[in-house]
């Protein structure tokens, strides 16, 4: 199958305004730091709750569990209320989430409030760009998307450091204090600036819309393909953040914390490029992009691995790395999103399922494999995963294309390559047509 069997998506007929677009990136941004802004201040909270060091890494784990929670049972909600209410309620509870963490006087009070915070702040980020595809033209769809998640992984990259300089004038309750307020600032612009968007005519019961993601898993061929890719991606990304410290506080270098954290800003400049993917998918060329990011993937790996002659490569390599990661990112999304506007946040939680077991592996191996053969063998073990992604890449190609002959539940963005389950169809949806399965994007 060519590359250029994609069909490229009708032009909008009106563009989003740009203050929007920028309004999703911020506020994506924003709403993403609060789940990474605990990492550089472990140290504090253990000095002042009396926790051990040991023990003071279930802070990053409560907002983590968060995470997870909240792609289950908050996210989810964006297909079954009304978006702008739903964003606003969410960011109140971030608001009251951040203060209590803020005032928080036990260690008790602290857990359970980054895991409200981790809930809360993941939902609003994947809500956010839901949001964003819901609002687009489908001709630039892609574009929209990409702008947002460009804002998540500036804001996750930013969080770190933003954190630490603030704990260093005004203490780690500083943090939260000022997120807080920033958050209830956002509140208020979300309030008079995001548009309206109806509720679903039909909207399911709040088991059964959970019970209708295991049916995307299952029968969404995107949302599968897109999954396959991510995981592998996810994980040799999760590989080289998840090591890097290790070699760069050992000798020769014996980097501080915050220059170490400096290489984590270089993914800047390859999330800003990286948002041209989505202009690149909207054009009918996420394949094309596909292909040149994973192939950037597997050439960062020799890069990063002459670490020990210059430094300059281990930039040079952050900035492949994160370009390619991104790039990839933002191409799945759009895809997945093309189309399925009425199930985009089911769409998008499943989606991060596969992004948190990719990145989770990633992670355990990498800390194994570095005890193990030192910054050589995690290169060859990012190397290896990276291709493992190519491949896969390579075995979804039959799927691009024309669709298999069927129908499409345009409230759940599944392909029915049958019509064996009438009882799940007749509570999903009630509208049914075989028109928009003529073209898959895929």
């Amino acid at each position: 199958m060519p590359l250029s069997a994609l069909s490229k998506p009708n032009q909008p007929a009106t563009a989003t305004p740009a203050p929007l677009v920028g309004l999703f990136a911020g506020a994506s941004g924003l709403s993403v730091a609060n789940v990474y802004y605990a990492q550089p201040l472990l140290d504090s909270l253990a000095e002042e709750f009396h926790i051990t060091q040991a023990a003071v890494g279930a802070v990053v784990s409560a907002t983590q569990m968060g995470s997870a929670l909240a792609l289950v049972l908050l996210i989810p909600l964006g297909d079954r209320l009304e978006r702008k209410r739903l964003m606003l309620a969410q960011a109140l509870a971030l608001v009251a989430a951040l203060a209590c963490v803020a005032q928080a006087g036990s260690s008790t009070f602290l857990l359970a409030g980054m895991l409200a915070v981790g809930m809360l702040g993941t939902a609003m980020t994947q809500g956010l760009i839901a949001c964003a595809a819901a609002v687009a033209a489908p001709g630039e769809r892609g574009h929209v998307v990409g702008a947002a998640q460009g804002g998540v992984v500036i804001g996750l990259l930013l969080a770190r450091a933003i954190a630490g300089l603030v704990a260093d004038l005004g203490g780690w309750r500083w943090v939260y204090g000022l997120s807080a307020g920033l958050m209830l600032a956002l509140t208020a612009l979300l309030w008079m600036a995001l548009p309206r968007q109806p509720a679903p005519a039909c909207p399911l019961p709040y088991g059964q819309l959970l019970l209708s993601m295991l049916k995307l898993l299952r029968y969404q061929r995107v949302l599968q393909v897109r999954g396959l890719l991510a995981m592998p991606m996810f994980a040799a990304f999760s590989v080289f953040w998840s090591a890097l410290a290790l070699p760069l506080r050992a000798q020769p270098y014996n980097l501080p914390h915050s220059l170490i954290g400096a290489f984590g800003l270089v993914g800047v400049a390859g999330a800003l490029a990286a948002t041209r993917a989505g202009r690149w998918a909207d054009r009918g060329l996420g394949q094309r992009t596909s292909l040149a990011a994973l192939l950037l993937l597997v050439a960062t790996w020799p890069v990063v691995g002459l670490m020990g002659y210059s430094l300059v490569f281990l930039v040079l390599g952050t900035l492949m790395l994160d370009l390619a990661v991104q790039a990839l990112q933002v191409t799945n999304q759009s895809m997945i999103l093309h189309g399925s506007v009425q199930a985009s946040s089911r769409l998008i939680a499943c989606y991060m399922m596969f992004y948190a077991i990719g990145s989770g592996a990633g992670a355990i191996a990498a800390t194994t494999v570095y005890a193990a053969a030192g910054w050589p063998g995690v290169c060859w073990l990012g190397a290896g995963i990276s291709v493992l992604a190519l491949l896969a890449w390579v075995s979804t190609l039959r799927y691009s294309g024309t669709a298999p002959a069927g129908r499409c539940c345009t409230t759940m963005g599944v392909t029915w390559r049958r019509h064996a389950k009438p009882l799940l169809k007749s509570a999903l949806c009630k509208t049914c047509t075989p028109t928009c399965c003529r073209r898959w994007h895929g």
